[in-house]
Formats: C-alpha cells, sequence, structure tokens
C-alpha cells in the first residue's frame, strides 16, 4: 500500500490531468469502509460510521472548503447542501456539479435546525464557526468535521483530514503532493536571496462597500503574507498587520512605505479595473512601483489566487514569478492552469479555456 501510494504521489506531480472528481473523470473511488474515527482540525475525535455520504458544507467561508471537498470523487453525489456563498462561489460549483442549482442552500447564519432538516450525516465547518453554529449542530447528534485550511501547513493535515472522512486518503496525499511540489519549486527559486535582492512588496484589498473606499493589509500570520515570503519578498506593512484580521491603512502610510511592487486584490469586482484607475491617479503615479510599471492586479478566476483557496498554489507561482521575473522565467503560467483544474476538478481543456482562462484577469 505505501509502495502504491508513492507512486501515485509521484504521478499527480509529474503528469497533469490524471485525477479527476467530476462524473466521467478517471479518478479511484474511496477505499475506506467501515467505522471511521478523524481528528479534526480543532484536535476532536469525530467518529462516522463509514465514508461520509450526505454531506452539508455550513457556515462563512465555506466556498474555501466547497472548492476542497468537490477536489475528491464523487462529490458531487455526496454533497447534498451548500451555503449561500460570496465571490462567484455558486458559479464554480456549478461548474463541477451539475445538480448544484437544484440542492438546498443555506444562508451563512443558518441555524442549526435548519441544516438537521437536510439529515446529513456529516457538516463541514470552519474551525472559527464551532461557537456560533458546531456546538448547536452538536448537540443534535450530527457528526461535524472543523477544518482550517488556512495556511500550507493547515492544508496538508485539512486534505488528510477530509481524506479520511471520504473513505479516499490516497487521493488526499495526491493533491498534497501537487502543493508539496510547487512549495519546493518556488523554495528553490528564491534560494540565496539576499535581504537587498529582496523587493519591498506591499498587498493590498481594495473595497468600496457601502460606498466607502478601503485599502486593507493582511495579518502577519495569513497565506498572503507567506506567499510573499515564501515568493522571496519583503512584505512592508509587517509592523501594522499584527492583529487577526485584515488592517485598513491609508493613503500617507502606503505612500511612506513607497514599496517597490503593489498587488491589488478586489474579491467582490475587477482587480485590472482597480489597478488602471490607481495608475492613472497623480497621487498613486508618485509612488516607486507606479513608476517602474510594477503595480498589479492579483490573478484570478472565480477566486483571487491570494487566498487559502485550493488555488494557492497557483496564486504563489504567479506571484513569484511576478516578483523575481528571472529566478522564474519557466513558469507558464497558462500551462499551470491547465494541469491545477484537469487534475484537481478533472476539467478537460475546452472547459478550461473558457470558464477559466476566459476569466482570469491578472
Amino acid at each position: 500500500m505505501k509502495q502504491r501510494m508513492l507512486l501515485w504521489g509521484l504521478a499527480v506531480v509529474l503528469l497533469s490531468g490524471l485525477v479527476g472528481c467530476r462524473p466521467g473523470a478517471t479518478a479511484t473511488s474511496p477505499v475506506e469502509t467501515g467505522k471511521i474515527t478523524v481528528m479534526d482540525a480543532l484536535g476532536r475525535e469525530v467518529e462516522l460510521p463509514g465514508p461520509a455520504q450526505r454531506i452539508v458544507i455550513a457556515g462563512k467561508a465555506n466556498f474555501m472548503l466547497n472548492d476542497a471537498v468537490y477536489a475528491f470523487p464523487d462529490a458531487a453525489q455526496r454533497v447534498v447542501a451548500l451555503t449561500e456563498a460570496a465571490q462567484r462561489a455558486q458559479a464554480f460549483v456549478g461548474l463541477l456539479d451539475p445538480d448544484a442549482a437544484t440542492k438546498t442552500r443555506f444562508i451563512a447564519d443558518a441555524a442549526a435546525e435548519e441544516i438537521a432538516a437536510a439529515q446529513p450525516d456529516l457538516v463541514l465547518l470552519k474551525s472559527y464557526m464551532r461557537e456560533s453554529l458546531g456546538v448547536p449542530l452538536e448537540q443534535l447528534d450530527i457528526p461535524v468535521i472543523y477544518l482550517d485550511f488556512e495556511t500550507p501547513d493547515q492544508y496538508q493535515r485539512d486534505l488528510g483530514i477530509l481524506g479520511q472522512a471520504l473513505g479516499d486518503p490516497e487521493r488526499a496525499e495526491g493533491l498534497w503532493a501537487y502543493y508539496s511540489e510547487i512549495l519546493a519549486r518556488v523554495a528553490h527559486g528564491a534560494e540565496g536571496l539576499t535581504t537587498v535582492q529582496k523587493p519591498r512588496v506591499l498587498v493590498l484589498q481594495y473595497s468600496d462597500r457601502g460606498g466607502e473606499v478601503a485599502f486593507k493589509v493582511p495579518p502577519v500570520s495569513w497565506i498572503q503574507t507567506q506567499m510573499v515570503e515564501l515568493s522571496g519578498g519583503a512584505p512592508v506593512w509587517i509592523d501594522a498587520a499584527q492583529g487577526g484580521g485584515w488592517a485598513v491603512v491609508n493613503l500617507e502610510q502606503i505612500a511612506a512605505w513607497n514599496p517597490d511592487q503593489i498587488y491589488i486584490i478586489n474579491y467582490f469586482g475587477s482587480p485590472v479595473d482597480v489597478a488602471t484607475r490607481l495608475q492613472a491617479d497623480p497621487q498613486w503615479a508618485e509612488m516607486a512601483a507606479v513608476r517602474a510599471g510594477q503595480l498589479y492586479p492579483f490573478a484570478g478566476d472565480y477566486h483571487s489566487w491570494d487566498q487559502p483557496d485550493t488555488r494557492w498554489g497557483l496564486g504563489l507561482l504567479w506571484l513569484a514569478q511576478h516578483i523575481h521575473p528571472a529566478r522564474f522565467a519557466d513558469v507558464d503560467i497558462q500551462a499551470e492552469v491547465f494541469r491545477f483544474f484537469e487534475l484537481f476538478y478533472g476539467l478537460d481543456r475546452s472547459t478550461i479555456e473558457v470558464e477559466i482562462l476566459g476569466r482570469m484577469e491578472t
């Protein structure tokens, strides 16, 4: 078994399109049977009578869970209810699950009793949802597994948790092999950089919700900061981001940092439009990054690639290539897009061309 798992993982790394999870894709079926005990992200032991067959993905930040679950074979047949989500999440799930539009949909703060009505044998939640939603579900004797999916380390653990719960640990190992290969590739490309060789980088989330424009920086511990550091950049916002969430920063602070490179995120609109407006703004035009043509919209398709969604491996490669073009000149982002969506979701090339590459903003 160990030898077969190793060979399977190597095949995942070296070949694109080997495994998919949609109907008709060439993927092995879950292999585990009988009672399963899973230790979730909170260290709780959750006992299941067998691989979960009626899954509900609930609570907030659920699209990150959706995208991870749908990377497993037969997810479309096993997910019975989803939660309304932002960032065009419903459109992407509809691409993976032909029955998604007819499945039960909950609002993000749905009550436990509403979720129980779907008769799940497993509910998946982000860890921070335990107190508000998880405990009431547990009190109804509904198995709940908590996941984080926030950092690369957590991704390895949480994919393993899903692999256990769905009875397919080999698939989890294969998915992590993809990320492991990218992390090694980026580490090799950034190896030996001195402090002077690391561009001063600023990642900004743009928001105009409620008609009020704001720019925010991510916390030090979040994946956006880690991506910059892994890619050989120096995040300029560290001192302003010691809290637990996105921190608002004003234009004066951004100008004072005067970074070499700026990356714009827009979760609810076009980052390209925002970057274009900023490049034409006289106040922004004085910044070194703008003068040097180093203000970029962060890449994305249905979701921005900066997030701890399954796409973070693509985001890391894209960012590394932009921060150090010479060191990552061999990265072909279009080829990587084909590899990722074939491997994780079994999408064919024509679908990827239209539905993914056709939506990309970069």
